[in-house]
């Protein structure tokens, strides 16, 4: 025996060799016929279903045949041959969360991720096959939250309970389903038998007879094939996600419960492990941009189930909010009757409009941007450090860290440390312990850069929140 460095090859055959689950199998491969003239067949796999001779349990087995069957799904599940076997690909490295499981509600195919610019999904199958315009890009980070979330809100204990009394209803019609076509096969069989009986009794010398009795027969018998291949369709796919949750699975997800979102945004946590842990019970994602601020993300559940979720994504202008002209008329109506900027954010955000690119509030220099484009001038002016408790000026952040006031106001200008200035002039710091750590960390060199931006626009440097 030699031992060497395995191969993606061999590794390859040992996981697909029916042998480690103790079967003998003859008619693994056929010839395909020459594509050419003079060349020689080539060999090629047959499907599992197509087997020639399958005899389980002939040797000692490494495993059992469910688990074999189990791998041979999962390895048919990762190859990336999206358009011939719509397969998902297997999970990679990279921060989009769906890479692979993206589907275009428009045209029904496999979505491709694009990382450049921050990231998004796009539809390019009908540009690239058919020459037409790109169908839809959808940016990804909204997308991808909203998606997590729904994911770690299924992984509750309720959910996973619902989660598998579902499978279970599902498992008992489907075994309704089948016992019914069993009878029904039964059903056939029993009359083709009694239509074999009567044209074996019949008199030979009575033609007409007998090829009445044969033409009932062969109809019999075609109706026992239709009722075979029935049978066959209701057969489920054996594959690893029909798997019931076990009691074991369940204890566990249990003694987690609070802990989830912490365990998912670890850091130690792989992009491809993340994706992987996504897939056990997420099938695929299918994705609309919609025609202004809102794109529509239909979760399809592993075991069937739909979830739509309505995704709140950043756009260019308040134009562009479904809700933007009647947010201009309630903000120009707020400021011509005195109203600070901030209070109309305030009030604005209160009753559920949005800045164009933050997703749960209005931000006082979005107010501000539209009242001096309706050329409405603040009527009194406010105090410049005017501020709640919840915020901290220059001057008490500095004496809070011991720090010089002026070194605040040069990374400011530097644009190490960043931040919204409010529409009075004042610079506010959110007086939170994390916000306090991070301004000692760029303080001592430890973070290049701070983003404390409510909206941040891009991922650069460290970013709070």
């Amino acid at each position: 025996m030699l031992d060497t460095r395995a191969t993606l090859a061999a590794v390859a055959a040992i996981l697909k060799n029916p042998a480690y689950a103790g079967a003998f199998v003859y008619g693994r491969t056929r010839f395909r016929p020459p594509k050419r003239e003079g060349a020689l067949p080539q060999k090629a796999p047959r499907p599992m279903e197509e087997w020639r001779i399958v005899v389980k349990d002939r040797y000692p087995a490494y495993i059992d045949w469910p688990i074999y069957e189990k791998i041979r799904s999962v390895i048919r599940d990762n190859r990336a041959e999206y358009m011939r076997i719509k397969t998902r690909g297997a999970p990679r490295n990279g921060e989009l969360l769906l890479h692979g499981i993206a589907w275009c509600a428009r045209c029904s195919h496999k979505m491709y991720v694009r990382y450049k610019g921050g990231g998004e999904y796009v539809c390019n199958h009908l540009r690239t096959q058919e020459g037409q315009p790109t169908c839809q890009h959808i940016r990804a980070a909204h997308i991808d939250a909203a998606v997590g979330d729904a994911f770690l809100t299924a992984l509750a204990p309720a959910e996973l309970d619902a989660l598998s009394r579902s499978r279970r209803v599902q498992q008992q019609t489907n075994n309704a389903l089948r016992s019914s076509a069993e009878r029904e096969l039964e059903r056939k069989r029993y009359t083709a038998a009694l239509a074999e009986r009567q044209f074996n009794r019949a008199d030979p010398d009575n033609r007409l007879v007998a090829s009445e009795l044969e033409r009932r027969w062969e109809a019999a018998l075609n109706d026992v094939r239709a009722a075979e291949e029935a049978l066959a369709r209701q057969t489920p796919p054996k594959a690893i996600t029909q798997v019931a949750i076990s009691k074991e699975l369940n204890d566990k997800v249990i003694s987690l419960t609070g802990r989830l979102p912490q365990i998912w945004g670890d850091e130690t946590i792989s992009d491809a492990h993340r994706k992987a842990l996504l897939r056990c019970l997420i099938e695929k994602v299918v994705l609309d941009r919609g025609e202004r601020d809102l794109a529509l993300a239909r979760i399809v559940w592993r075991g069937g189930a739909v979830t739509e979720l309505e995704v709140k994504m950043s756009v260019n202008s308040v134009t562009r909010l479904t809700r933007g002209t009647e947010m201009r008329e309630r903000l120009l109506t707020l400021a011509r009757d005195g109203v600070p900027d901030d209070k109309i954010a305030t009030i604005l955000t209160r009753e559920g409009h949005r800045s164009p690119r933050c997703a749960d509030k209005v931000l006082p220099i979005t107010v501000g941007r539209l009242r001096r484009a309706a050329a409405i001038k603040v009527t009194a002016q406010r105090s410049r450090w005017e501020h709640d408790d919840s915020y901290l000026s220059p001057p008490e952040l500095a004496r809070r860290l011991e720090i010089p006031v002026n070194w605040l106001y040069v990374q400011i200008r530097t644009k190490r440390l960043l931040i919204d200035r409010q529409p009075s002039g004042a610079y506010l710091f959110p007086n939170t312990p994390s916000v306090l750590h991070a301004i000692g960390d760029l303080r001592n060199h430890v973070i290049a850069q701070l983003d404390l931006r409510i909206c941040q626009p891009n991922k650069e440097g460290h970013q709070h929140g």
